[in-house]
């Protein structure tokens, strides 16, 4: 379902199936020897990094039509104006990820003007696992803390993302949610520290609802020989990028200058796997 346009540009709260590298930024020429001058902030390209899990990680060739959202993300974002950073891994909790040194590099490297955008909680949920598992109300909310604490002690701008729903039926067709409390922590977490919230559990779950048992297979990595029902292939990740991108864009994390094609078909071949690292 999609919202009115808001300046030619459309809010999806469900959509259907159908990187980015900043320009420079323009300098004054130099005149008589003098060294150029850098362009005011407001010109540079920003960037939005991603922390997060593999739904939205970069995926490679050796794992193709695996599909993060977060390769697609950039096809919904003007990258004169934004770069995307992709530091979401495989197999990554808030936890982990951040006792693996992983949010210090991003800290590091982000700057005024940033945004943070975060989504853990299906490896967070492994509860067998000490180095991932995080309890959603204490643990979860203490390690989500230090991102967005992070991010703004640098000048940047958080944003949380309750993470995307898995695709999970009830023998009588309605889509199940599979978070459990991760979600409505995240949510608390969010409201009480006055940080956007782009609630991509609940969008998500309205989609796959809609969509119905087999046609959300098209969106998830069902192959000849696997039934991924966790990670998404490239009509999947378009279709969560989207979702992100029209969210960011209501919670106005972007201006509508800041993005594009929310209401374009992206073709599949758009997506590609690079040799892995």
């Amino acid at each position: 379902m999609t919202a009115r346009p808001s300046h030619g540009v459309g809010r999806r709260r469900a959509v259907a199936a159908l990187a980015s590298l900043p320009l420079a930024a323009a300098a004054a020429p130099a005149a008589f020897g003098h060294a150029r001058r850098p362009a005011p902030a407001a010109q540079r390209a920003s960037t939005l990094y991603i922390a997060g899990d593999s739904t939205a990680a970069q995926k490679y060739t050796d794992v193709a039509p695996e599909t993060g959202w977060g390769m697609a993300l950039p096809f919904f974002l003007h990258d004169r104006r934004l770069r995307v950073a992709n530091h979401a891994m495989n197999g990554r909790s808030s936890k982990s990820f951040a006792d693996e040194g992983r949010l210090a590099v991003i800290l590091e490297a982000i700057r005024p003007g940033d945004r943070l955008l975060v989504q853990f909680a299906h490896n967070d949920e492994k509860s067998a696992d000490p180095a991932r598992y995080t309890e959603p109300w204490s643990t979860y909310q203490e390690y989500l803390k230090q991102y967005v604490d992070g991010a703004r002690s640098r000048g940047a701008r958080p944003v949380l993302a309750t993470a995307v729903e898995r695709r999970k039926f009830a023998a009588d067709g309605t889509a199940l949610p599979t978070h459990g409390d991760y979600p409505a922590a995240m949510r608390a977490l969010a409201k009480a520290e006055g940080v956007p919230l782009l609630d991509v559990q609940a969008l998500s779950l309205a989609l796959w609802q809609r969509l119905g048992v087999e046609e959300t297979k098209a969106y998830f990595n069902w192959t000849a020989t696997e039934q991924d029902n966790t990670h998404f292939n490239p009509p999947g990740a378009i279709a969560m990028a989207r979702l992100v991108a029209a969210e960011l864009l209501h919670h106005g994390v972007l201006a509508p200058r800041d993005v594009r094609r929310l209401d374009d078909a992206i073709p599949d071949s758009w997506i590609s796997w690079p040799e892995g690292p």
